[in-house]
């Protein structure tokens, strides 16, 4: 047995659950066309990350971060080693549902707007009506779009891109959540709101990789963190244990007098120590600009950009997490099965009244599907008229273009259908 497969066993001991992530002496080789080895992004790099805790995986361009990150989401085939997540090959299609991500780029569709992007991202894992607005709602005030939901994300700024990528990463309330460069884009105050909503997702018991260049960033959220060169580990170990300085010592007190500083140095000097130098506390430039910015939005200065972002989403480790009831979802479906029948017979109606415009909403159904077909094969495809129920009484509800939405869903679902019919 080996010393990190000690380790995990020891860990598993301790914390009651498995490693979310194993990595044992995991390679990746890029090779050329005549299959001779061309680079070697990662080298027998071996960590875990358990349960709950934020994982920092720090390096310089090239060092190995992003290709070690495609791999545990099984978008690279690894070249040796062992690799698991959640126990299983990360080619499993089972865990994803389980996992958040967020790519160091956003690849986004341009012509949707906020909203519509996270309706699309939420159907995608199949999450119910009402769940979804539920979700959505939360989300877009949680990353401070909520005022800009309706513009389409090709108008915004890379910093509301990265905001909005953050959401969706969010949507189905993921275990494990990857964030690659989650800060790129974003201003001082977007940069802390995103540290400190990793904070909040850690306490809930959110286990998170975190890679970033800012290493400070990094610094303040992480529990550990492995620092790659070369595609090799070249330290390893928790913030205290990589960061404390065993030759110097920090003492900080309120402001001193030249004489009180006189005795200090004094003292010191009996002791065969030197007293290098004293100085005035100054804050940090992230401390001033947030200050400013506050004062600003306290006297009501308009800005078209993002808002200041809300508390973090509810459902994220929420009630469901920890096993208790959702008193809201718990709520709402009493309410609907005490409904009477003839509101039934009211819904049935309006369902027929808006069946003549269902030819157009049809017609723009074919853009979600089209993008969401191939993920769902093999699943009977939604009648038309339910469909277009179902989109209209959600058009009304959420302010939101199903039509587009549906359409990116269902273009795929008609291929499959003619496929099977030759």
């Amino acid at each position: 047995m080996t010393q990190l497969q000690t380790e995990q066993d020891q860990t598993s001991a301790r914390t009651g659950d498995k490693p979310v992530v194993i990595a044992h002496n995991l390679s990746k080789t890029f090779k050329d066309f005549w299959m001779r080895s061309r680079a070697v992004a990662v080298d027998e790099v071996s960590f875990e990350i358990r349960p709950g805790e934020i994982f920092g995986l720090l390096g310089p361009n090239g060092s190995g971060k992003s290709t070690t990150i495609k791999m545990i989401l099984g978008l690279l085939k690894k070249s040796g080693g062992r690799l698991a997540v959640f126990g299983k090959p990360p080619s499993d299609v089972t865990i994803k549902k389980r996992i958040g991500y967020l790519p160091e780029e956003s690849y986004l569709y341009p012509f949707l707007n906020a909203r519509e992007t996270l309706e699309y991202y939420g159907k995608l894992f199949k999450l119910e009506h009402k769940v979804r607005r539920r979700r959505i709602d939360e989300l877009l005030d949680m990353v401070g779009l909520a005022g800009v939901q309706h513009r389409q994300v090709r108008e915004y700024s890379k910093g509301m891109q990265r905001r909005i990528g953050l959401a969706q990463a969010l949507i189905n309330d993921p275990e494990f959540l990857i964030l690659d460069e989650p800060t790129t884009g974003l201003d001082p105050i977007g940069t802390k709101q995103v540290n400190d909503l990793i904070r909040h997702l850690g306490e809930r018991g959110k286990t998170i990789l975190l890679s970033s260049h800012l290493l400070s960033d990094v610094e303040d959220v992480v529990d550990r963190m492995v620092i790659l060169y070369g595609g090799k580990i070249r330290a390893a170990g928790t913030c205290d244990e990589l960061l404390a300085s065993r030759t110097r010592s920090v003492i900080e007190t309120e402001a001193l007098d030249e004489e009180t500083i006189e005795e200090i140095r004094a003292v010191l000097e009996r002791r065969a120590k030197h007293l290098d130098r004293v100085h005035p506390a100054r804050q940090k430039l992230e401390e001033l600009f947030v200050g400013l910015v506050e004062r600003a939005r306290t006297e009501r200065a308009a800005t078209s950009g993002a808002q200041h972002g809300g508390s973090t989403a509810a459902f994220l480790g929420g009630a469901s997490a920890s096993g208790e009831v959702d008193a809201e979802q718990l709520i709402s479906s009493l309410t609907d099965a005490s409904k009477p029948e003839a509101e039934d017979e009211m819904k049935t109606e309006a369902t027929a009244a808006t069946a003549g415009s269902s030819g157009a909403e049809d017609a723009g159904d074919a853009v979600i599907d089209e993008l969401l077909g191939d993920l769902y094969e093999g699943d009977a495809p939604q009648p038309a008229a339910e469909r277009s129920a179902d989109v209209s009484e959600e058009a009304r509800s959420e302010d939101v273009d199903s039509s587009v939405i549906e359409g990116l869903l269902g273009k795929s679902d008609s291929d499959d259908d003619k496929g099977k019919q030759s």
